[in-house]
């Protein structure tokens, strides 16, 4: 579907449940279903820095209780200023949200992305100030000067300096027990960089070779830029910094081993990479400071996720009030995504786009009136919102291994899927059906003609494929069967109970389309912690699974190739291979994988317009591969149908989706409000 098609499309599928939204695509955008994108201001100019400031009345109390210093005690002298979207808000409220339990924690990890080196701009083009307040890369692109706040604190008040970021790298991202491979984005062309203190509010990352495409890694949602809030697999931050005041005593470089080792047992662990994983925990542990606007209180564990306001948080509003303005956010266990969905058209939230099912639209709204809430709908730029994974490294079965790694197999696996029937089934006709390829919006886009590359349904073709990767014999129903043993050959999907509602019926619906090709199919649905568990070791046949983020492809490119070791949804080994130039995990076979990497690894040391012809090749290459097999995208579903209250201001009327962005961040919930 066009994007200029989109509304009128909204139109006919909701007009039925909503009669304010009678006859025209205009009507359905000045219904607020579809806004405009908008954001709070960063204010720059020293000028409008405010001079005077305010607290929430909750932490006024603590300072005439004498259990913290004053407002401007607390507030950094490099402040963020920003300048409320509408109004300048009021304090006070606790913000109501629903997870599915403690798998779900990139759901408060999206409210907590304040604490990420840098950020992107509301259209997630451009880099903007967020804990650091700027950066400078030298003109042979081997270093990148990252300039702190100055003043600015933990949330325990501890200053927060160019020691905590040198702690990272020498402490924690060197040792192998806490760190087993490094990172990519910690290299350039392959070669490690490393961290160097310049003064107390200033670091610098040198790199032998150019790497011109680092202040974008610190910007996005990758594991130098993710923040000390988001957690890999192992708990392990996505982060170039760490509190040491805190971290330091759980390291043997610093506590006696007899003693950490007391500590483990006595917290109920077995070694003290296991204690320290806890603590430097955030979903777990409350002691563990933060920089993000709130601060962990009652655990992911629990029936009740609850998060609260950082006294020592970094920002204001233009007239001088400590941000955020909102007391608390509560997150209520759901048993699963339709209880969530079901407690948001009851109005039990006051922002929810987490979980949310497109295919609820038109009860949501039937019922915005009776529920006291607002429906925005934000189409997203990345091309799947589903996407099989096809594990190019699976060995748990040879005969499947070897079938899932053949470009012809996985060519009519995806030939063998009708996109059309998922879309007006799951996407009310309002997606994309094709491949993995971002929006011909994004200049890395290879162009239009790879939407449809093996991404069409054509049983025919794709019988001729499965014919000749020799799965020509069958039974008496028409399934094909093994080349190894002659028994009916049968492919797995694994399927997160996660983002998407309807991933399961997915899934079911394209099990039926393979029977048409005589493949046996079965679904296995999981809690998404197990099936990442799989994932990362190389367990799954096919995972279904998004790739969101990969609409800025060098920033996150876990879902086109395998190069990320925390999130191998194609095969981890590979991933494994790449991350440490080859001393662990398994060498590609296929050289388009391998040129591939090749185009990878050289991307970070090319400026701007030829780092965009290199993710046009490798976006090729993904699509004649199949790496990923690409089902409906460019559409709402994935984070895109928000739940708002109406008593909730200043939130924009269209917000950004994606990875990088971090919906709902991207909308600064740290200066919403709740109206009285």
């Amino acid at each position: 579907m066009k994007r200029r098609e989109f509304s009128v499309a909204l139109m006919a599928t909701t007009g039925l449940a909503s009669a304010a939204l009678a006859q025209s695509a205009g009507q359905v955008r000045e219904s607020g279903l579809v806004g405009e994108l908008e954001g709070p201001t960063l204010i720059d100019d020293p000028a409008r820095r405010p001079t005077r400031f305010n607290e929430a009345p909750m932490l006024a109390e603590q300072v005439r209780a004498g259990r913290l210093p004053p407002v401007d005690q607390r507030l950094p002298q490099d402040l963020m200023v920003i300048q409320p979207l509408r109004s300048v808000g009021r304090y006070g409220g606790t913000w109501r949200r629903g997870f599915i339990g403690p798998g779900d924690s990139e759901n408060g990890n999206r409210i907590m992305s304040a604490d990420k080196p840098f950020f992107f701009d509301k259209t997630g083009t451009e880099i903007a100030p967020c804990l650091c307040r700027g950066f400078e890369v030298s003109d042979d692109g081997r270093r990148t000067i990252v300039q702190l706040r100055r003043g600015m604190r933990w949330s325990d008040g501890t200053p927060f300096t160019a020691d905590d970021w040198v702690f990272w790298f020498e402490d924690l991202y060197q040792n192998r027990d806490l760190v087993a491979a490094p990172a990519p984005e910690m290299a350039a062309n392959g070669k490690p960089g490393r961290v160097e203190k310049v003064d107390d509010h200033t670091v610098a990352f040198v790199f032998e070779d150019p790497n011109y495409l680092f202040p974008y890694l610190l910007a996005g949602d990758t594991l130098v830029g993710g923040g000390q809030t988001r957690q890999q697999s192992d708990g392990r931050a996505y982060s170039v910094y760490a509190p040491k005041h805190y971290l330091s005593q759980f390291l043997p470089k610093y506590t006696p081993m007899e003693q950490l080792n007391a500590q483990a047992r006595a917290a109920g662990f077995t070694t003290w990479v296991q204690l320290f994983r806890a603590r430097s925990d955030w979903r777990l542990n409350r002691d563990l400071p933060t920089l993000a606007a709130w601060r962990m209180v009652q655990p992911i564990t629990g029936q009740q996720w609850v998060l609260e306001r950082n006294p020592f948080f970094y920002a204001v509003d233009t007239e001088g009030n400590q941000l955020p303005y909102i007391d608390r956010v509560q997150l209520t266990l759901a048993e699963n995504p339709e209880v969530v969905n079901l407690r948001a058209i009851a109005g039990d939230y006051d922002y929810q786009e987490r979980f949310i099912d497109l295919g609820k639209l038109p009860i949501l709204l039937e019922n915005r009136q009776r529920s006291r809430y607002r429906v925005h709908l934000d189409p997203g730029f990345n091309g799947g919102d589903s996407v099989l994974f096809p594990n190019l490294t699976y060995t748990e079965d040879r005969e499947i291994g070897a079938l899932l790694a053949d470009a012809r197999f996985r060519r009519g696996l995806s030939l063998g899927i009708d996109r059309e029937q998922l879309n007006e089934a799951f996407w009310l006709g309002l997606g994309t059906p094709g491949s993995v390829i971002p929006d011909r919006i994004i200049p890395e886009s290879p162009g239009e003609e790879w939407r449809t590359k093996w991404s069409t349904h054509d049983p025919r073709q794709a019988n001729q494929l499965l014919d000749a990767v020799g799965l020509t014999r069958k039974d008496r129903e028409g399934y094909r069967l093994r080349r190894d043993n002659g028994q009916r050959l049968r492919i797995e999907i694994a399927v997160a109970q996660t983002l998407s509602p309807t991933w399961p019926q997915q899934a079911e619906m394209i099990v039926q389309h393979w029977r048409q090709i005589g493949i046996a199919g079965d679904v296995k649905v999981m809690e998404r912690s197990l099936a990442i568990t799989r994932a990362l070791n190389d367990q799954n046949q096919i995972l279904m699974w998004t790739n969101n983020g990969t609409e800025s492809l060098y920033l996150y490119p876990r879902y086109a190739l395998p190069v990320d070791p925390t999130a191998g949804v194609m095969g981890n080994a590979h991933a494994l291979w790449f991350a440490s130039n080859g001393e662990r995990g398994t060498a590609p076979t296929e050289p388009e994988m391998l040129r591939a990497f090749q185009l990878m690894r050289a991307a970070a040391g090319q400026r701007l317009a030829e780092r965009t012809q290199t993710a046009k090749e490798i976006w090729k290459l993904a699509v004649e591969q199949q790496w990923g097999i690409g089902l409906v995208g460019l559409s709402p579903a994935f984070m895109g149908v928000r739940v708002v209250s109406e008593r909730l201001e200043n939130v924009p009327a269209r917000t950004g989706v994606s990875q990088h962005i971090r919906t709902p961040w991207g909308g600064h919930p740290e200066q919403w409000y709740f109206r009285s």
